[in-house]
């Protein structure tokens, strides 16, 4: 367990956004890296041992000469060190380490001044050992102290003087690319015993080129109903947001290729979540140059008023869920760390796109044509006046009931609530005789139960790898040989394996959401008032239990991918609350001599068009992922459906009438 945790670790820093680690029997993990193309420097990363140790050279003239003339000097051991001129020299060292790598805490990569600007390794020591080191330095002067890594001397230089900083090099006649691997490897940390590389495949996707077609075609199928939408319901404006929709999706497929990012299952939710905040800002901007046209603007004006107006609205809901990204990123991993790094690329290409590519192209428009007087639009909803305040009790206990209904039956149903990524499950290599049926397997096992299997086709082979949950092998195996023949196939192997996240991963990603909240709460606490941050946090809260709920009374699992499923109903439901939120603190400037239930009434109604009409276009993404994408990834677009239902209600239902109902000397005073 803790050589997976280090291997992880490795990875991450690698740079696979979403790698698989399983523990497979008592002494093998089994590492999955999606992307990967160079292969040898994942093995040596992953295999590295990184045994960091410091041992002072001998400099006693008599022991050097017994040790070259090749006698053994107890308590001493000889080594060759290389030299920057490819030259070996051979030194005498101290067996006894004075210093061991369990007491790194950072390491960098950096340039000499001296020596062309070379590549070094530079080394921070926690407090224990910079101590330690400080007092070998001040004891050694004019000594050499060696560097060993992996049981291989790097360098050794003389002690000029005491070093109290707890900072050591690492230099040799190392590439950059070999010396950021050496400083990542060390802070990933240091494997308790070597790894040995017994087995290596290149594996297709864990979906399935079924799987992976039915995705990419939902998606387009998506996509391509909510440019329609756009135009048909802000005609010349719809097809401006299009325009901006398409240079917002080509940045963030190159900011991806750039950083060599892999797009998985969490990458696409990402992605979807980005999608709906770009058409979201184009929507706000959109409503507000309709406002101001109706008060009587020409068309310039009402554009630039419009923009203006709309940019802090949009500034605040981008920001919140950056922070939310930007956190899960740091302290997250696997799957966390994935759907992170789409959502970050994709809002700040999607407040770019959004508000300075339509702002050039409306900007254009109007000065090429001067004699347009409106921007066409569209209208459902005209002025609407909802008592959502006196709703608001309703909303209350229907969300209370269904939450505990739904949180009562996960807590029954215990374990079954987390599929084979949570709790393991059974490894089977099978080769077939002809050319592996994938498809015809993925239908088999749906037919027995085990649709949530992972299917995985080894290269230039007919051989397959299934992940299924802990079951009965004779059911499956009777299963297979019944669709296929018995003579069509052997098992190669049987083995049990650990789950792709253990309980340190699960910690690690729980803490990253914890985090994520508290960012938000400071934010909003800042750019609003400490109860609008609260609220907004409740209504968040109010969602991941919706999901969680939801996903009990339907009887689903939790998997990597479900879980960047709830992430996205996070960042969903934060974007529209703060939409809400900044109309209500606008109206509350303005709007002295009503209450401040009616401001609530009136903010809800003036953007209710903006809330319905983002929702229907993310919806139809996520609507099309969930009827068309197949089974394998159908829990994670029901996740995401939930998600921007109860995204939506929340905001509107929950959020803003629970300012109202706030406890507060002034509100109750207001309320008179």
């Amino acid at each position: 367990l803790f050589r997976s945790e280090i291997i992880r670790n490795r990875i991450d820093q690698f740079g696979v956004s979403e790698p698989s680690i399983q523990l497979q029997g008592l002494d093998r993990i089994v590492v999955q890296l999606p992307g990967v193309t160079d292969r040898a420097r994942a093995k040596d990363i992953v295999g590295k041992t990184a045994h960091l140790e410091f041992k002072i050279v001998a400099d006693d003239p008599e022991l050097l000469k017994k040790a070259m003339a090749g006698e053994e000097v107890e308590g001493y051991e000889k080594k060759k060190m290389k030299e920057r001129d490819g030259k070996e020299e051979e030194i005498l060292l101290e067996k006894k380490a004075v210093l061991t790598g369990d007491m790194l805490i950072n390491a960098t990569t950096e340039f000499s001044q001296q020596g062309f600007g070379m590549p070094y390794v530079s080394l921070e020591l926690n407090d224990k050992g910079a101590d330690i080191f400080a007092d070998v330095t001040s004891m050694n002067i004019g000594k050499r102290l060696a560097i060993v890594l992996d049981g291989e001397v790097s360098t050794a230089p003389v002690i000029r003087e005491k070093i109290p900083s707890g900072r050591a090099q690492i230099s040799g006649n190392f590439s950059l690319q070999e010396a950021k691997d050496i400083a990542l490897i060390l802070r990933a940390g240091a494997l308790p015993a070597p790894v040995k590389i017994i087995e290596e495949r290149s594996v297709g996707a864990a979906l399935g080129k079924d799987s992976i077609e039915k995705g990419i075609k939902s998606v387009l199928i998506g996509g391509v109903a909510v440019i329609l939408f756009m135009v048909v319901y802000y005609l010349l404006g719809g097809v401006i947001a299009d325009i901006a929709l398409g240079v917002n999706f080509t940045l963030i497929m190159a900011a991806m290729s750039y950083f060599h990012a892999t797009l998985t299952l969490p990458g696409i939710a990402g992605l979807i979540l980005t999608i709906g905040m770009a058409v979201d800002a184009n929507v706000l901007i959109f409503e507000r140059i309709r406002e101001e046209l109706n008060l009587g603007k020409n068309l310039r004006a009402a554009v630039s008023a419009g923009y203006e107006k709309a940019f802090l609205t949009i500034l605040d809901s981008n920001v919140t869920t950056l922070i939310t990204a930007l956190i899960l990123f740091q302290f997250g991993t696997g799957p966390v760390k994935g759907f992170a790094t789409t959502l970050s690329i994709g809002i700040l290409t999607s407040v770019f796109s959004a508000v300075f590519v339509t702002r050039l192209l409306l900007d254009v428009i109007t000065v090429r044509f001067p004699k347009m007087k409106s921007l066409p639009m569209l209208r459902i909803l005209k002025d609407t006046a909802i008592p959502f305040i006196k709703m608001r009790k309703f909303s209350y206990i229907l969300s209370i009931v269904v939450i505990a209904l739904g949180m009562s039956m996960f807590v029954q149903r215990g374990e079954k609530n987390y599929g084979v990524d949570f709790t393991g499950g059974t490894l089977y290599q099978l080769e077939f005789r002809g050319e592996a049926p994938v498809q015809e397997m993925r239908k088999v096992l749906g037919e027995i139960g085990l649709s949530v299997s992972t299917i995985q086709r080894v290269r230039e082979s007919n051989e397959i790898i299934l992940r299924t949950p802990l079951g009965d092998q004779d059911s499956l195996m009777n299963a297979l040989t019944q669709k296929f023949g018995e003579d069509s196939f052997q098992v190669l192997r049987v083995e049990e394996v650990g789950p792709a996240t253990g309980k340190d991963l699960q910690k690690i990603a729980f803490k990253a959401l914890l985090f994520a909240i508290l960012g938000i709460l400071i934010y909003i606490g800042i750019r609003f008032e400490f109860k609008f941050a609260t609220t907004a946090v409740i209504a968040l809260v109010h969602d991941v239990l919706m999901a969680l709920s939801w996903i009990a009374i339907t009887g689903r699992e939790i998997s990597l991918p479900v879980v960047a499923a709830i992430l996205t109903v996070v960042g969903y439901s934060i974007n529209d609350t703060i939409v809400v939120f900044d109309r209500i603190r606008e109206d509350r400037k303005i709007m002295r001599k009503i209450s401040f239930g009616e401001i609530i009434d009136l903010s809800i109604n003036q953007t209710l068009s903006r809330t319905i009409l983002t929702s229907t276009t993310t919806l139809l993404v996520v609507l099309s992922l969930f009827l068309f994408g197949g089974p394998v990834i159908n829990d994670f677009a029901f996740v995401l459906l939930i998600g921007v239902v109860f995204g939506t209600y929340s905001s509107v239902f929950i959020a803003a009438p629970l300012l109202y109902d706030w406890p507060s000397k002034k509100a109750a005073k207001k309320k008179r």
